[in-house]
């Protein structure tokens, strides 16, 4: 088997026994998972390679593009926001951001955003990369954006429009764009690797990801579900070596709050542990009725689109999902990315879990899963 490094508490040596065995049983290049449970981190592994290019080894500080964990980072500060008091998520968006209001939007609320549900999973506007980068055209391209469904009625994913609408909120409430906001707000003061907008600084430690054999391909452009993904073309997926792709550092350089989160897997794990439990004996960042209030479920079924790919959403965050991915029981809450990575938090088992790879596989990935059901093994 491949050998990793890192370490494990002896009551956890069945996720060390299910890492190395993916190295075994997948196309696996590199990887690393962590776990918390009750703010302790229990286990610690890595392995494999992170540049496939160099032979760079992955070490126990590599980082990687976890693309839409990066939901779960915006729904994180949504609901400690609200926590505060300082938003309501049943409240009209406009109450914050008055030009969101235009094109039959006057009724939507930040929660409709959090559970898809808001009518705008993609924008009309065909904007370009600059533009995007640039923050405001798609502020503006979103406030003109008339729903495709009566708002609240049904749902779909809302791929990239999520962390731009969200993250609005945010700017217009704290004067922060969502990733300073993170950084500011949770990643800084816990110590946790992880960005919406990396730093030229931590660019050596950065992955390069390459893709699996046998990848679904996307639709034609014309597609919804290729729109909601590339935001009209303006991005690539899985668009890994072209400029502007996701192993560009001008890409993951910019705040793209919907899709564009670089972590470790240590600072997945972390957030979602100082979400449910707290780090080390710090108070836990998300209150038991906060998380309450998260879990509730918003979306799930047969969407706007006519998939149900059994995915449970509450606000902002997938929910234990028996058909897409299963996790520790009704207090779970997560997100997961397109490569495969995937992390949560669950308040009742005092767990939070980060697990990240270069190699994406796609849909029916049974990496993580493999992770958490050994996790679930040790938990008793």
């Amino acid at each position: 088997m491949q050998q990793y490094q890192g370490w494990a508490d002896e009551r956890y040596g069945a996720v060390a026994d299910a890492f190395a065995a993916n190295f075994a049983d997948f196309p696996e290049l590199g990887a690393a998972v962590t776990v918390f449970v009750d703010g302790r981190k229990v286990v610690e592994l890595w392995g494999g390679t992170a540049d496939q290019n160099t032979g760079r080894a992955w070490t126990e500080d590599t980082l990687v593009p976890v693309f839409s964990c990066a939901k779960g980072a915006v729904g994180i500060s949504a609901l400690l926001l609200a926590q505060r008091g300082l938003l309501d998520l049943d409240a009209p968006i406009a109450r914050y951001w008055p030009g969101f209001a235009r094109h039959g939007k006057q009724s939507v609320t930040t929660r409709m955003i959090l559970g898809h549900r808001a009518g705008i999973p993609a924008l009309d506007a065909a904007l370009s990369f600059e533009q995007i980068a640039a923050w405001q055209p798609v502020v503006r391209a979103i406030e003109e954006q008339q729903p495709l469904w009566e708002p609240g009625t049904t749902y779909e994913y809302h791929g990239h429009v999520l962390g731009f609408a969200v993250g609005e909120v945010i700017r217009r409430i704290t004067g922060l764009t969502p990733g300073a906001f993170l950084r500011k707000e949770i990643a800084e003061p816990l110590g946790l690797p992880l960005w919406i907008g990396l730093p030229e600084s931590e660019l050596p430690h950065l992955a390069r990801l390459v893709e699996a054999e046998g990848r679904r391909p996307m639709p034609g452009p014309e597609h919804l579900l290729t729109r909601i993904v590339t935001m009209n073309g303006a991005l690539v997926f899985p668009g890994l070596d072209v400029p502007h792709g996701w192993n560009d550092p001008a890409l993951h350089a910019i705040e793209l709050p919907g899709a564009g989160a670089v972590a470790s897997a240590t600072g997945l794990a972390g957030l979602y542990a100082a979400a449910a439990t707290g780090l080390d004996g710090a108070p836990r960042l998300l209150s038991h009725d906060t998380v309450t209030d998260a879990v509730r479920e918003l979306s799930s079924g047969q969407g706007f689109l006519g998939f149900d790919m059994g995915a449970r959403w509450g606000s902002g965050l997938l929910l234990d999902s028996p058909a897409f991915r299963p996790l520790l029981g009704a207090r779970s809450f997560g997100n997961d990315g397109a490569g495969g990575q995937f992390a949560f938090g669950d308040d009742e088992f005092g767990v939070g879990f980060g697990y990240v790879a270069n190699r994406m596989i796609g849909h029916g990935d049974a990496r993580a899963n493999r992770l958490i059901e050994a996790v679930r093994s040790c938990l008793g």
